[in-house]
């Protein structure tokens, strides 16, 4: 069964090239968002395997939505992401509900998938 995954970040060249690369991958991109908001209200209305989900967005973080969307719609595993290095965010990567964290620079379908499989 292929995954399915909605990918919010603010930048769209980049959803444009993490979802042709997912794809490529075996991921059915069901759905992307530019503001954490607007992301949220999409995964708890499609209910996704997965969600790659940027920390750095122009409304609420990404910590703050991957908290709703771990009250609202718990079944969708969760993956940060940012350009930044893990070590930026301190313990808060820990304390998140995400399941993990990836790099933007290291995205691929098979390392998604260590972190959500």
């Amino acid at each position: 069964m292929t995954p399915t995954l909605v990918i919010i970040d603010d930048h769209a060249g980049y959803r444009s090239f993490a979802r042709a690369l997912l794809e490529a991958e075996g991921y059915d991109v069901v759905g992307e968002a530019a503001d954490g908001s607007s992301g949220a209200e999409l995964v708890c209305r499609l209910l996704p395997d997965v969600v790659l989900l940027d920390i750095m967005l122009p409304d609420v973080d990404g910590f703050a939505v991957s908290e709703r969307i771990a009250d609202e719609a718990p079944g969708c595993a969760v993956v940060l992401t940012s350009t930044r290095s893990r070590s930026s965010y301190g313990g808060r990567l820990a304390a998140s509900p995400a399941r993990g964290f990836l790099d933007k620079s290291r995205l691929s379908g098979p390392a998604l998938g260590r972190l959500t499989g």
